[in-house]
């Protein structure tokens, strides 16, 4: 449903944007995750065609973003940070005048609004003026017009920004709810916020794409299954990590030899004990056991394998890894 492929976005010479591609599939809820600066919001306003990027391409239902606009506009709906509502207007009201704007047919308004004030939630607040709603009900309001000419695709820029706990657990749910028939693409800075919501992560740091996972019962596993996905450098993300207690050589011949190893992405020394025992961690992917690989090259070499544990990393770890 969204495709990006080598999107830049310049402003002067500062580059915002560094050739960043991904891909998302239909009926998808993909957390788009980096903190503050990273790249989000200017990805989602090329997304919503409200700013041309630099170069690359991007198409939703497989319409151009930049040469069909207008056609991308009637299959997405965007949900800005800041919601541009008004408040002197009534729910229904203003929902009426936005369904016009969105040149929903005048014989389906009705059908529309009522869809999506029921998705909502917002039943027993339809009569209600906007300036007197709470900002979590306000934020119902924004997501019933981003659907209100019933898109296939969702883009929401931080929804939960500013809401309460049991707000933002609210907001959580209805999302959740709207992504079972309808691809949903959520930027957020808040890593429990969008593990909680999507079952997968890009994530996004000074303008780059540097992690793709899918999330699998609280576990974060690398997208294998979405090629697009790339930065300007080999897309690799460590997942797991294994301890190593090893004796016998020094600390840079050991560390040498467990980089040329296939699947590890990082070696880290974390200690030398002077009983010429080193402890490193070793940066891999789930979806891979060196263990074997790791203990053969070690014996082989006559050197001594002490200890040998392996951890998951959690999605903070993998997160701040990733944004560093």
């Amino acid at each position: 449903m969204i495709e990006v492929q080598n999107i830049t976005k310049n402003y002067g010479p500062f580059q915002a944007l560094k050739d960043i591609s991904f891909q998302v599939d239909k009926e998808q809820i993909v957390g788009f995750l980096g903190p503050n600066g990273a790249g989000k919001t200017t990805t989602m306003r090329i997304l919503t065609c409200f700013m041309p990027a630099s170069s690359g391409r991007v198409s939703i239902a497989g319409y151009d973003v930049f040469k069909e606009s207008r056609e991308v506009r009637k299959r997405i709906g965007y949900l800005p940070e800041n919601v541009p509502l008004y408040p002197e207007m009534t729910v229904t009201k203003y929902l009426t005048y936005m369904a016009k704007i969105r040149s929903v047919p005048r014989g389906n308004i009705k059908e529309h609004l009522n869809n999506a004030i029921e998705a909502c939630g917002l039943t027993e607040r339809r009569h209600q003026i906007i300036g007197q709603l709470s900002r979590g009900f306000r934020q119902r309001v924004g997501l019933a017009q981003a659907l209100i000419h019933e898109p296939d695709v969702l883009i929401l820029d931080e929804p939960t920004s500013g809401l309460d706990p049991r707000q933002i657990v609210e907001i959580r749910e209805l999302i959740r709810a709207l992504g079972k028939e309808r691809t949903i693409l959520f930027s957020t800075h808040i890593l429990p916020e969008a593990s909680l919501t999507c079952e997968r992560l890009i994530i996004i740091s000074r303008g780059k794409i540097t992690g793709d996972v899918l999330l699998k019962d609280g576990r974060a596993v690398p997208n294998q299954n979405d090629e697009s996905t790339s930065s300007p450098e080999n897309l690799q993300v460590a997942t797991s990590i294994l301890a190593l207690e090893v004796a016998g050589a020094p600390a840079d011949d050991i560390s040498a030899a467990l980089h040329d190893l296939s699947n590890v992405i990082q070696v880290e020394q974390i200690d030398t004990d002077t009983d010429d025992t080193v402890t490193f961690h070793l940066h891999y992917t789930l979806t891979t056991d060196i263990r074997s690989e790791v203990a053969t090259t070690i014996v082989k070499r006559g050197w001594q394998l002490l200890e040998m544990h392996t951890t998951e990393m959690s999605l903070e770890e993998l997160f701040l890894s990733l944004t560093v």
